[in-house]
């Protein structure tokens, strides 16, 4: 069975302040996953984008000079095109917390931005576009890992982790498994693909294999050592 490749999360940073949305921008282009396809200053901008790039998610303000992110959230919601939302605001009323969740907003970070926090809050979201787009059968722990991210099993709780192992690089990992779900990788492989040497790789491997999420197999070639390679299940 052939799986479908992940493509990258094509992203479009919607803020009136030319400075932050260059600092988006840049930071997204540090992350291989994902893909600044526009920057749009006004509100009227992001409209004609999102009819013509066609994007995946929106980094989103609030506040601009005319029109507001929370009207085009709700016309993002009311469209035919599929576009999450992530929104970045110096709002700090509940009354936008609650119209932005009703809204469907998959995130909401409060300027100025803490970078870990938008890092997180755009690993939370490759995760649930990786596994929508598979389209695969849903089980409860999918469902409640995509939709309830505070409720992780104890796999992914930060406490529960043995020293060397952080929740971002396990994420990465769990991801190249899910992505293909009958495929086998080695160390080396699974190092390339996340960007760690094939030591650090291993360790995630060995632990993710400790919980069950993978198994490992030793494959004999021709000539030289075994080679040890993990697949899920």
């Amino acid at each position: 069975m052939t799986q479908k490749k992940i493509p990258k999360v094509r992203v479009l940073v919607v803020d009136d302040d030319l400075r932050i949305a260059d600092l988006h921008k840049r930071f997204l282009e540090k992350d291989t996953d994902f893909e600044v396809v526009g920057l749009a200053n006004t509100i009227a901008d992001a409209r004609e984008m999102i009819e013509i790039l066609e994007p995946d998610l929106l980094l989103l303000d609030l506040f601009f000079p005319v029109d507001n992110g929370m009207d085009l959230l709700h016309q993002v919601r009311m469209g035919k095109k599929p576009c999450d939302v992530i929104l970045i605001t110096a709002a700090r009323e509940i009354g936008f917390l609650q119209e932005a969740i009703r809204g469907g907003v998959f995130d909401y970070i409060v300027k100025p931005v803490f970078l870990p926090r938008l890092q997180e809050a755009l690993r939370k979201f490759h995760d649930y576009f990786s596994q929508t787009y598979q389209e695969t059968p849903l089980d409860q722990r999918v469902v409640d890992r995509l939709l309830h991210p505070g409720l992780k099993s104890k796999v992914e709780k930060k406490s529960d982790m043995p020293k060397g192992i952080d929740t971002l690089t396990l994420s990465k990992v769990r991801t190249v498994f899910e992505a293909a779900d009958t495929q086998s990788f080695n160390a080396e492989e699974v190092g390339k693909q996340i960007g760690v040497s094939r030591s650090t790789a291993r360790r995630y491997l060995e632990y993710l294999v400790s919980e069950g999420f993978l198994t490992a197999d030793l494959l004999y070639g021709a000539v030289g050592r075994p080679e040890r390679r993990y697949f899920k299940g």
